[in-house]
């Protein structure tokens, strides 16, 4: 009979390997990457563009220009292309990101034939028309002005200004003035050039054995068009400036964000960087969570995490508290900081550690479209091939004394941004 009281046994994790994808340089300049899984008989198919924040030429144009796209093209208005998804039983969608723009087609791999022309459509034909850019840039506005009524929204845009400059794409307030000011012309003459095919990368997964010539075939006419450069890296040489309080008046709530910017996922310690930030805040037992949430009850939740982007990387700390625990919250934070610093983590903890880490990463792994999103890891941020072997052997290998070293030399309580959102002090 099976004992509930007892914890199962917890088995090493076996050395994982992604499944290999096969790269395609099409004639239009575009790279298609296949990753061919028949369990299930759906697809997935993306193209990214390097489209988002940090190559648009006025703020709000990487984000405009995206969500575009599905308003309506020079054949099919914007109720045409939903119908037409319905229809299928599939999902589409466009957004843009800080540093690329994707769109994303789900459907059943028999569909697939169907709906690439609808694909290449939107993809190359927007209309951008103007009932519905005024209609997409006032839900827009009225969506940030709701979000800046709460004080996390603006905790975590106070602190990606400090934390990256308020000129730069990472850091870059929202402005509603700005964003309505945005012309369709200007929003055409972004399409043209950022969504050449030339700049895609191409991500077909899923049951697409017998359709990736299909899609080779679609995406690969056209002439090649202009490839932009990529953004230029943020200085990793940051001086955090003072503690920032960003006042709300009537809230009861403070919203406490603090980090720092943090080495590449190149670095050569990025791995036990990352187990380092778990043991910190990454999981429900961490150090912020028994600290500050079980033991002094001032939250439900608080986390530590590393945020990769092409351009630049940090360590972000987050939570919501009351207000008037706000500052004694922030000093638990330095405490935990400090005692990373001078403290040797115990075996168990680490043990345990690791193997959440391992776990979740081995459960991360387990659709052939989380399995993509690896590799697309992979490409966007410039990584080996043997990134993930590398992330499973140091975390086994990574022992207390070299978590302490580099806990020492990146998470001093004087290094970090802090930033409270709340009640005036």
């Amino acid at each position: 009979m099976l004992d509930r009281t007892v914890a199962p046994p917890v088995q090493p994790l076996a050395r994982v390997t992604l499944p290999a994808a096969d790269v395609l340089s099409l004639p239009s300049g575009a790279r298609l990457h296949v990753l061919a899984n028949d369990a299930q008989p759906v697809v997935r198919l993306q193209a990214v563009f390097r489209a988002g924040k940090t190559v648009e030429p006025r703020p709000g144009l990487a984000t405009l220009t995206a969500r575009m796209l599905l308003e309506g093209t020079t054949t099919r208005t914007a109720r045409q292309i939903a119908d037409e998804v319905a229809f299928y039983g599939a999902s589409l969608e466009c957004d843009a990101g800080f540093d690329r723009s994707t769109l994303t087609l789900y459907c059943l791999t028999r569909h697939l034939p169907a709906l690439l022309p609808l694909v290449l459509d939107v993809l190359q034909n927007p209309a951008f028309p103007t009932s519905e850019l005024d209609q997409l840039k006032t839900r827009t506005i009225q969506n940030v002005r709701v979000e800046r009524q709460k004080t996390s929204f603006l905790a975590s845009e106070r602190f990606n200004e400090l934390l990256f400059g308020a000129d730069t794409a990472y850091g870059r307030a929202f402005d509603a003035d700005a964003f309505q000011a945005l012309t369709a012309e200007e929003a055409r003459a972004f399409h043209q050039t950022a969504y050449s095919l030339a700049n895609a990368e191409l991500f077909l997964c899923g049951d697409v054995a017998a359709e990736r010539g299909l899609v080779a075939d679609a995406f690969g006419a056209g002439p090649v068009g202009q490839v932009l450069a990529p953004a230029v890296a943020a200085d990793g040489a940051f001086a955090p400036a003072a503690p920032s309080r960003v006042p709300v008046p009537g809230s009861l709530q403070a919203s406490i964000r603090m980090g720092r910017l943090w080495p590449s996922p190149t670095h050569p310690d990025t791995h036990r960087l990352k187990l380092l930030a778990n043991v910190l805040g990454g999981y429900f037992g961490s150090r912020l969570m028994r600290n500050i949430r079980e033991d002094k009850g001032l939250t439900y939740g608080i986390y530590a995490s590393v945020a990769p982007r092409e351009s630049g990387t940090s360590l972000v700390i987050g939570t919501d508290v009351k207000g008037e625990s706000a500052d004694f919250a922030v000093s638990e934070i330095e405490m935990e900081l400090r005692r990373l610093q001078e403290e040797l983590i115990p075996a168990e903890e680490l043990e345990t550690v690791k193997n959440y880490l391992l776990g979740k990463f081995a459960n991360e792994l387990s659709t052939v479209f989380e399995q993509c999103d690896k590799y697309k890891t992979l490409v966007f941020l410039d990584l080996p091939a043997d990134y993930y072997t590398e992330f499973v052997q140091q975390t086994e290998a990574t022992d207390a004394e070299t978590l302490r070293r580099l806990a020492q030399e990146y998470l001093s309580p004087q290094a970090m941004q802090t930033v409270v959102a709340g009640p005036p002090a």
